[in-house]
């Protein structure tokens, strides 16, 4: 392969984008994994909520782009899609709910189970709607901001995507300050730290842990329709490719921080988007010299490894992660 064109600017910047785009679904999984493992619960079933709102996000999206309903919801299609899958992400997280803090079932098992049970409701919902794979949604087109957007380079770097890639960055501020700068945000940190004597202040923590679980999995969905709806335009068996169990590994190299998981994000969206154009340029040559396209598919979870492996032995997680309360062990 001719490594020249790598090193072409054009090629940079085309790398860059594309790995900002790639970094959103997971990173919106990352931010609701925060939230809900501040509260002391470990929610190991990120793959199979993703999916379940990726098949959710796309069906309601592609119904009402080619249904009866077409007409009345117009370009509103997608953001519905969006929702949708947020929705479908919580009725899995209040299952993870039920199964760890009401049933006290053993959290790793819960999230295990999880991702099967999620795997099996998506393709079978998909199967029974679809006889074929060629269904497709339109999407959300992408926003230039005036002026910002006209500036050389920086303007195609950072003022050019769809609306998810600035609604994402948003929430990245807004987890921050819900988390380190509310009542609330104190409150749900403290449950996963000290819940008894979160509890005796007058604060319900299963109570606290069912909304941080269910605001987790709400984010984790719409990372899944994210891929779907806006990205890929799609659905297919197994289209989430892992990126719930990286979600879970970025929290932890994160230390739990929002911020840290943007450039946590940012560098799987980076590697992820360098194997695909590497993979392409290989394809085109086919020549001496070509990496196999297995390497460059486990490039981004390599350096994902490479990632957890350098926070290795911090113990910045909460007190409480994993554990079950019941005040009658209190």
């Amino acid at each position: 392969m001719d490594w020249s064109q790598v090193l072409q600017w054009g090629f940079v910047i085309a790398l860059v984008t594309a790995g900002i785009r790639l970094a959103v679904p997971v990173l919106l999984a990352v931010l609701g994994e925060i939230i809900t493992e501040r509260s002391g619960i470990l929610n190991l079933g990120l793959e199979g909520i993703m999916i379940v709102g990726a098949a959710g996000g796309f069906m309601t999206a592609y119904y009402l782009e080619t249904g009866p309903l077409a007409g009345l919801a117009g370009s509103w299609s997608a953001w519905l899609g969006l929702g949708a899958g947020m929705l479908a992400g919580m009725a899995m997280g209040l299952l993870m709910a039920v199964l760890s803090i009401t049933l006290h079932v053993d959290q790793v098992i819960a999230g295990v189970t999880l991702v099967l049970f999620g795997h099996g409701l998506a393709d079978y919902f998909y199967r029974l709607q679809f006889s074929s794979l060629t269904a497709r949604v339109t999407g959300l087109e992408q926003i230039s901001i005036p002026l910002l957007s006209d500036i050389p380079v920086l303007g195609e770097l950072l003022f050019r995507y769809d609306p998810t890639v600035y609604l994402t960055v948003f929430l990245v501020f807004l987890t921050w300050f819900f988390l380190f700068h509310t009542t609330w945000g104190l409150n749900i940190r403290s449950i996963g730290e000290h819940p008894a004597a979160t509890e005796t202040s007058g604060i319900n923590v299963n109570l606290g842990r069912y909304a941080a679980t269910l605001i987790g999995a709400g984010l984790a969905g719409l990372g899944g329709a994210t891929l779907t709806v806006v990205q890929l335009g799609l659905f297919r068996e197994g289209i989430t490719a892992g990126r719930g169990w990286i979600a879970v590994a970025l929290v932890i190299f994160a230390r739990w921080r929002p911020g840290l998981a943007l450039v946590g994000a940012l560098l799987f969206g980076l590697a992820d988007a360098l194997q695909f154009r590497i993979q392409a340029l290989s394809q085109v040559e086919r020549g001496v010299g070509t990496l196999p396209y297995e390497f460059l598919l486990m490039l981004p979870y390599l350096l994902t490894l490479i990632a957890l492996l350098y926070r290795r032995g911090r113990r910045d997680a909460p007190a409480a992660l994993g554990i079950p309360y019941t005040q009658d062990s209190h």
